[in-house]
């Protein structure tokens, strides 16, 4: 039921921003980006955190997810750029720059950030503090000084820490996810930033384990990216055992910091389970 409502509104936000007006390889090439897409862990988020609290938007809720969505695509794409990672495989398809050229992979970067507040926009304009609210989280996601963007910038400093640069390029825009599922649904958005920050890391810690365990079929996207660019991985760090069992704990962490409102137990067993899902197989044979 989340995916439906996430695609459904991914399909509205993009419907809008093509028809005949819009440059025919700017409009295919930001579908190229958006669809199919991988697992939607953010925006199920979104509406898992929504629905907890009693989802009495569905409107304001599938806005914002899409929104988060649609940020998410843009990252990716700017980070598959041949001046960045110079990835030639996202989701197991060519990048969009390798697809299209890399001048149209920028546009449709920069179009699917403008898209996702357009998208904030349309839901949200008859209420303008919710407005200012969401758009806000968003911003705070993704911009500086700690969002997405600051994230990925950390990788041209000569000094990095772990911490900092998981926390800002990962982590961000799952607490935006968990803030705007809260303030879509007219809850205190703060007080699910801890839940965000713990589902964050956890995604993470298991993306670095998959980028040392698997290969690039099954990632679906080229593998061994941190050691290639000497980039800080948690699992080299802590070594897999260590980073399975981070992974454990921090599951844990994310269910226990769920505030109390009408469906936390249900949302801790959905948290359980995506988290669950994030372990690569091959961890198994590792003791924590």
């Amino acid at each position: 039921m989340h995916m439906e409502r996430v695609e459904m509104a991914l399909e509205a936000a993009l419907n809008a921003a093509s028809g005949p007006k819009c440059p025919p390889k700017l409009a295919s090439a930001m579908r190229h980006a958006v669809f199919p897409g991988g697992h939607r862990i953010r925006p199920q988020i979104v509406l898992a955190v929504a629905m907890a609290c009693g989802d009495p938007n569905p409107a304001h809720t599938d806005a914002a997810a899409a929104a988060i969505e649609l940020m998410h695509c843009a990252s990716l794409v700017h980070d598959d750029l041949p001046t960045f990672d110079d990835a030639p495989i996202r989701r197991g398809k060519p990048t969009v720059h390798v697809e299209f050229g890399e001048p149209l992979a920028v546009l449709t970067g920069d179009a699917l950030i403008v898209l996702a507040y357009e998208t904030i926009a349309r839901a949200f304009s008859a209420d303008a503090r919710q407005l200012v609210q969401m758009i806000n989280i968003v911003s705070q996601s993704v911009g500086a000084p700690s969002g997405i963007i600051a994230g990925q910038a950390w990788e041209s400093e000569e000094t990095i820490s772990l911490v900092d640069y998981q926390r800002a390029k990962t982590g961000a825009l799952f607490a935006g996810a968990t803030l705007a599922g809260a303030a879509a649904a007219g809850q205190d958005p703060e007080a699910w930033r801890a839940l965000g920050d713990y589902i964050g890391e956890a995604y993470q810690v298991a993306d670095d384990l998959r980028d040392l365990l698997c290969d690039a079929e099954e990632l679906g996207k080229p593998a061994h990216q941190d050691e290639r660019r000497a980039r800080p991985n948690a699992a080299a760090q802590l070594g897999i055992g260590g980073a399975k069992q981070r992974l454990t704990d921090l599951a844990d962490a994310a269910a226990a910091s769920i505030p109390d409102c009408p469906g936390a137990e249900q949302l801790r067993v959905i948290i359980r389970a995506q988290t669950r899902q994030l372990f690569p197989s091959q961890l198994e044979q590792y003791a924590a």
